[in-house]
């Protein structure tokens, strides 16, 4: 069977950047920092009292009051993204073809806020188990796939990746070997996810796991930087529409990049560390590549998971330079993450789209917040520090590691 080839056809996202692609690609190409002090809960108490939050949310702009009540915030993010993404796909829901038509959704946490107040209010009321009918289906981190198949009709693949940090890799990867391999024709994929709030922030926080630059929380995030003390949590979601080229052809639809391959491992080294070596992420790279059938001299731009983590810069940075050697002189990579913070589980889809719009526009994002590079950091790589920098890229690498040693790269390509 000769393989299909995949496109991406619709986009949308709502996260710290912006409501709307437009908004996104604007505020990435201009160096813009989403972080903020937190107004999602009052955080006088906690280490960290500062997120990436999504700005200027109303959910009554999109939902009634009804409707509401069966959505957990990161299910309402993904509903929002794959709304935009769906119509600007173009696509006529009467006809295609939606029993080949999917979702492979991804979110690493789930209904964490639902879980938080169920819990609290069963506490707080003298323990009388009073708890909504909603509470499991708005907590389970599967359900924005099943409310995003139940507002299309689509009737094909649909599950949820969970694979913390990795996870919304693992979705786009999951949903390109399912269209070119024949087991759909068209897939909403991506992540999204909302843990800004007591539980999240306070269990990151135990862990030592984020920034408290309190005083100063737009230059938080800060990867490679010297200084740098922890990941800015942040909140939203990505999402993209997974085409068949012919069958996005036949429609005359418009395609913002092909998706070429895809390479996941494990590090089996530590349950939150990444490997020193960054073998783990090493693997995930190559097989990738394999997986596009091109060298590691084809990589024009890589988006790097780029945390802003002690540990974790360094050892993705050893792994790029063991895959690339030379040619990692040559490449522009930066770490969006310096300006959106960390979206944990929908990371991965939001930084996929940031490779599109390089792709597209021929603009790669800034590394933004270094303010003197972390000896342990080679100098002569083009960490695209500070401005974003105008390049012709014909390939674009996207990865994603999460904890539990989860690994996932995608590679993106121009569409040509």
């Amino acid at each position: 069977m000769t393989e299909r080839r995949v496109v991406v056809t619709g986009i949308g996202t709502i996260n710290p950047l912006g409501n709307s692609i437009e908004e996104y690609f604007n505020n990435l190409e201009n160096g813009v920092s989403g972080a903020a002090p937190i107004t999602h809960f009052n955080a006088e108490k906690f280490k960290t009292q500062f997120a990436c939050e999504v700005k200027n949310y109303d959910w009554a702009q999109h939902f009634d009051r009804k409707e509401v009540r069966m959505y957990d915030l990161f299910a309402q993010y993904a509903l929002i993204a794959s709304k935009q993404a769906v119509e600007d796909s173009g696509m006529d829901l009467e006809k295609i073809d939606r029993s080949m038509a999917g979702v492979i959704w991804a979110s690493g946490i789930g209904g964490l806020e639902t879980f938080y107040q169920e819990v609290r209010a069963y506490v707080e009321g003298d323990f009388t188990p009073r708890y909504s009918p909603f509470f499991i289906p708005k907590m389970i981190a599967d359900i924005a796939a099943g409310h995003i198949a139940m507002k299309y009709g689509f009737m094909g693949p649909n599950f949820c990746t969970v694979s913390a940090c990795a996870s919304s890799n693992h979705a786009l990867i999951d949903a390109f070997n399912y269209i070119r391999l024949g087991k759909a024709d068209i897939i909403i994929s991506g992540g999204s996810e909302a843990a800004v709030n007591e539980p999240g922030v306070g269990g990151f926080n135990s862990m030592k796991a984020l920034s408290t630059r309190n005083d100063d929380p737009k230059t938080a995030s800060r990867p490679f930087d010297k200084d740098r003390d922890g990941f800015v949590i942040g909140e939203g979601a990505g999402a993209l529409v997974l085409e068949e080229l012919e069958h996005a052809k036949a429609r005359g639809a418009k395609i913002y990049a092909e998706v070429v391959g895809g390479g996941i491992s494990a590090d089996a080294y530590h349950f939150t560390a990444p490997h020193p070596e960054g073998k783990g992420a090493i693997k995930a790279m190559k097989d990738a590549l394999k997986d596009a059938g091109i060298a590691a001299e084809n990589i024009d731009y890589i988006n790097v998971h780029g945390t802003s983590t002690p540990v974790g810069d360094p050892a993705e940075l050893k792994g790029v330079m063991e895959v690339f050697g030379e040619h990692a002189y040559r490449m522009n990579i930066s770490s969006t993450k310096s300006m959106t913070g960390h979206l944990l589980g929908a990371a991965g889809a939001i930084e996929a789209l940031a490779c599109i719009m390089t792709l597209t526009k021929g603009i790669v994002p800034p590394t933004i917040n270094v303010q003197e590079l972390d000896p342990v950091v080679d100098p002569k790589l083009n960490l695209t520090l500070g401005t974003a920098q105008k390049r012709d890229v014909k390939y674009a690498m996207s990865n994603t590691f999460g904890f539990g040693g989860h690994n996932a790269t995608v590679i993106l390509k121009k569409y040509e």
